[in-house]
């Protein structure tokens, strides 16, 4: 059934305790109890929202342990059936991962649909790619959640069906047929997603022979990097207080102070609990980040969570292969300095004196206070391994100055009176060879 405006419960049934791992229908979930509950309840409240839900009512339900049965306890299941038909709510969302067998359970005992945020969070997905390979990534991640559930919940059942074909033949049971369909098209999804990164490696070799370096934005959803990309590069992405805005990867240029040029790349938010599923489907997605020159880390500084979604991103790029602790591309962006007072805004700049190593940027994507600092940082950041040339030109090679332009970055220009033009010049060592070939004599290498 459509969901949207749907009249919806969000439940939020913590356990008490610190972080660590459960496991549900055989696969090691991450579990973040050390977050306030109430944080995580205005979130799942947020992801309802974000699709349109009309929610009539979000509480709590602390836990001791998960029930087998239901997740949560009879006395609990009692209680929210009874403010369910109260609420005459349709839709209940879980904030937590179901087993199928607690989510049909808690079906049979709401007399509503229920979700859990696994599925919510496909919904979402499934409103927000545009894209070919979003689309595809999306519906993948939604066939892999229905196949769990197909497995794990409807074994029980034993309709048999007659020959049809090549869509089942005789006394192949009514699971078996709708598995089967299910893995085919998977398979097919997965050959045209193997197409689609093939376009986009092809699309990066593009890039990367002209080539400009690439500037990853990551960070937890709605903490402001597709309104920092909007700031920084002037195009429209879709920037809104809302979780999971952006999905669909976003590529374009901007320049330096100093006239580089470099690609800035918008990534889909990560979150809390993200399904395993979604990480591998999305990770051709993601794929600028693993290839990224410099990775700019997003975060929400004005959010009371802020310190459990930077653990939250870290662990997500952790399972693509970026330690991100260690990983010197990796730059801490605190966004969101505009919603501080003043001594909140001092104590933050206290704390980021304190990272020795590797200094925050404090800015605002929304008033544009600290970008220029963010800017400079990107620059000196890309110079680190860079090789620097004196490079003379004739007056007439007006071809070689623009091929300086777009290929390295200018890091000062002077023109004699006779025309001749002395440009320095920075750029990777893996271009170096090709600028002493262009230029041969012209081109020297500075100490």
């Amino acid at each position: 059934m459509p969901l949207i405006h749907t009249r919806t419960l969000v439940v939020g049934p913590y356990l008490h305790g610190s972080r660590g791992r459960k496991v549900v229908s055989g696969a090691s979930i991450p579990v973040m109890e050390g977050r306030p509950q109430e944080a995580r309840l205005i979130e799942a409240t947020g992801l309802a929202h974000a699709i349109g839900l009309d929610v009539v009512a979000a509480l709590r339900v602390p836990l001791t342990k998960i029930q087998p049965a239901a997740y949560i306890g009879k006395g609990n299941v009692a209680e929210l059936a009874a403010l369910a038909a109260e609420k005459d709510a349709g839709l209940i969302i879980m904030d937590c991962a179901l087993s199928p067998v607690q989510q049909r359970n808690l079906e049979r005992a709401f007399a509503a649909k229920v979700i859990d945020r696994t599925g919510l969070i496909l919904e979402i997905f499934g409103q927000r790619a545009r894209t070919r390979e979003g689309t595809l990534q999306v519906e993948l991640a939604h066939l892999a959640y229905q196949k769990s559930r197909l497995v794990r919940s409807w074994t029980h059942l034993e309709r048999q069906r007659g020959g049809f074909g090549f869509l089942g033949g005789p006394g192949e049971t009514q699971i078996e047929a709708d598995r089967r369909l299910i893995e085919e098209r998977m398979t097919r999804i997965k050959q045209e997603l193997e197409s689609v990164k093939r376009t986009r490696g092809l699309h990066r070799k593009t890039r990367r022979a002209v080539p400009y370096p690439i500037i990853a934005l990551v960070g937890y959803t709605n903490a402001g990097k597709s309104t920092l990309f909007n700031k920084l590069t002037n195009a429209g992405v879709a920037a809104v207080d809302m979780l999971f805005a952006t999905l669909d990867p976003t590529l374009r240029k901007v320049a330096l102070p100093h006239g580089g040029q470099v690609i800035l790349s918008d990534t889909v938010g990560f979150i809390s609990d993200l399904p395993t599923m979604l990480v591998k489907a999305f990770r051709a997605t993601l794929e600028e980040v693993l290839e990224a020159d410099l990775i700019l880390h997003v975060r929400d500084i004005a959010h009371q969570d802020s310190e459990a979604q930077r653990d939250d991103v870290e662990a997500i790029l952790r399972d693509l292969g970026i330690d991100a602790a260690n990983d010197h591309r990796r730059m801490e962006i605190w966004n969101k300095s505009d919603l501080l007072d003043d001594p909140a805004l001092a104590s933050a700049r206290m704390r980021g004196q304190q990272n020795v190593h590797d200094k925050p940027i404090i800015l605002s994507a929304v008033t544009g206070q600290g970008l220029d600092e963010l800017l400079l940082a990107i620059e000196a950041r890309l110079a680190n391994g860079r090789m620097v040339f004196d490079v003379t030109l004739d007056p007439a090679n007006g071809a070689g100055l623009n091929w300086l332009h777009e290929n390295a970055e200018i890091m000062d220009k002077d023109t004699e009176p006779n025309g001749v033009v002395h440009v320095r010049v920075r750029l990777p060592p893996e271009r170096s060879d090709l600028l002493r070939r262009k230029f041969h004599a012209a081109a020297t290498r500075c100490a």
